[in-house]
């Protein structure tokens, strides 16, 4: 039976665990990933699949089903997976998309790596992807395609079949034309994305930057803008938008936009926080601190996600502030990402460098000002250090929403602790009362940092009151129903079996 909802991620939709030499498909360890989300969408359609990849030394024959049934707890669906060789994993993803597209979407265009992209071989795999998805999809079905390095699905989907309605989301921030326009194959990226019936992202500006990255190159009109929602119309963030356009019009169809932020699982994370455990771990961290104060930093090894910046201001304020020394503690936990490409490697070598010279500089027999964590930390334990850590420091230079600030909030039932947050994170629009700092300023950084540490307890709560309610309120079930709704504007037929919550 060909599905009704098609999900194409280059993810595959569960954990596969070898048990006494057969294979379990287990749930996904991480529980604010976007994995199981999509998953819950299976139960509002009466068939659905999901396409992904999976590694194959010889793809024409390789040793696995490629397609296989699931029944778990999101319902019955399909799982399509595409054959693909270690070399095309490499070049379709480590190659074309990380070194050539991420640095352009996050605005690092001096990172841009033009040379080695194999441009045929992205094609290929992207045609693979829309092959796959339409020979699932039912007649009119609804496809729904995930993230950047499927750019190009869209565009050969609406080829091979005209009657599905397509919708895209995109993840990462989308830059500016002049920014965009830097990748040589801007049009065809472009024009597969207008091939498409929705097209959603996380916040207005990258709404409107896309339109006007369309408009540079290609014969756009914008049919209707309207004001941008109150929740997303923070004036404090570097990302705010007054207005965004909400229907354009390319090549005789109307493509609808959406900006939509993903949001965290409040009530998952509150559950974590009342566990008994927690509070035993919680009471344990802040024994162990003493007097001293908890920063607590959380993000991936990457050059988006500021963590030199972040070590450079901590060294300052140790500087100027020796009041401070024994009585601060910072954890930076920076996870290794791509660790086998050069630029990453790079980052994590600055960071232990930088980390081992404060500590060298400013640390005594008794008192460790740093620790550098370079490994992912399992979720419950992460949970209890949100919830003993004073401050939050999220500052990346560039990222499209950003979760761990939305978990730390979320975490905090206490209603205690204080947010420092760039404004460069698309979260920054909706957290207003965080304490919006500018990554790139010393100034803007140092004090934002210093504030945070001496602020009044009356003032830390009522920030983290407004920001709790905004977090609760535009949580992960906010962002799926939102996605339902974008799907009914823009005329996207679907065979409900569960209403909407």
């Amino acid at each position: 039976m060909s599905s009704n909802l098609v999900i194409v991620y280059h993810r595959q939709p569960y954990e596969e665990v070898e048990v006494d030499g057969r294979i379990e498909y287990r749930e996904n360890k991480s529980p604010n990933g976007i994995v199981p989300t999509l998953k819950s969408f299976f139960g509002r359609f009466e068939k659905g699949a999901w396409v992904a990849w999976k590694q194959a030394e010889d793809p024409a024959h390789p040793d696995f089903e490629r397609v296989i049934e699931i029944d778990d707890q999101y319902g019955k669906y399909t799982v399509s997976r595409l054959p693909l060789t270690a070399e095309q994993i490499t070049s379709f993803y480590h190659v074309s998309s990380k070194e050539a597209f991420w640095p352009i979407l996050h605005g690092f265009k001096e990172r841009y790596n033009y040379d080695p992209v194999d441009w045929p071989t992205f094609r290929e795999v992207n045609w693979a992807f829309a092959e796959a998805a339409a020979a699932e999809a039912a007649d009119g079905a609804v496809v729904w395609i995930h993230d950047y390095n499927l750019w190009l699905v869209p565009g050969y989907l609406r080829k091979l079949r005209p009657d599905v309605k397509i919708s895209f989301f995109h993840h990462t921030p989308f830059p500016g034309a002049d920014m965009f326009n830097v990748l040589p194959w801007r049009n065809e990226i472009l024009e597969s994305l207008l091939a498409c019936d929705l097209v959603g992202f996380h916040i207005p500006r990258y709404v409107n930057n896309f339109v006007s990255a369309a408009r540079s190159l290609l014969e756009v009109d914008t049919k209707t803008r309207e004001k941008v929602k109150p929740e997303l119309a923070s004036q404090t963030s570097a990302l705010s938008e007054q207005s965004v356009p909400t229907q354009i019009t390319f090549d005789g169809r109307t493509i609808n936009l959406q900006a939509s932020p993903v949001g965290v699982d409040v009530d998952y994370i509150e559950q974590l926080v009342a566990r008994e455990e927690t509070a035993a771990k919680v009471k344990q961290i802040k024994q162990e601190l003493g007097d001293a104060q908890l920063i607590l930093s959380v993000g991936r090894t990457d050059y988006t996600k500021g963590g030199i910046e972040q070590l450079h201001s901590y060294e300052r304020l140790l500087e100027t502030r020796p009041d401070l020394r024994g009585k601060l503690r910072l954890m930076h936990v920076s996870v290794a990402a791509n660790s086998n490409m050069v630029a990453y490697e790079e980052i994590q070598s600055e960071l232990e460098h930088i980390a081992g010279r404060i500590n060298g500089r400013f640390g005594s027999l008794d008192w460790q000002p740093l620790a550098l964590l370079s490994r992912a930390v399992p979720f419950d334990q992460l949970v209890a250090y949100y919830r003993a850590a004073d401050v939050a420091w999220i500052t990346p230079l560039a990222d499209g929403m950003n979760l761990v600030c939305k978990e730390y909030g979320a975490a905090r039932a206490d209603g205690d602790g204080v947010l420092v947050l760039s404004e460069f994170a698309g979260a920054a629009v909706e957290l207003y009362s965080a304490v919006i700092t500018n990554p790139f300023s010393h100034k803007s950084m140092d004090s934002a940092i210093s504030l945070a540490l001496e602020m009044p307890e009356e003032e830390r709560r009522e920030r983290m009151k407004l920001m709790r309610e905004i977090i609760r309120k535009q949580d992960v079930r906010f962002w799926a129903e939102d996605q339902m709704q974008a799907f009914d504007s823009a005329d996207l037929p679907k065979t409900m079996i569960v209403p909407a919550a």
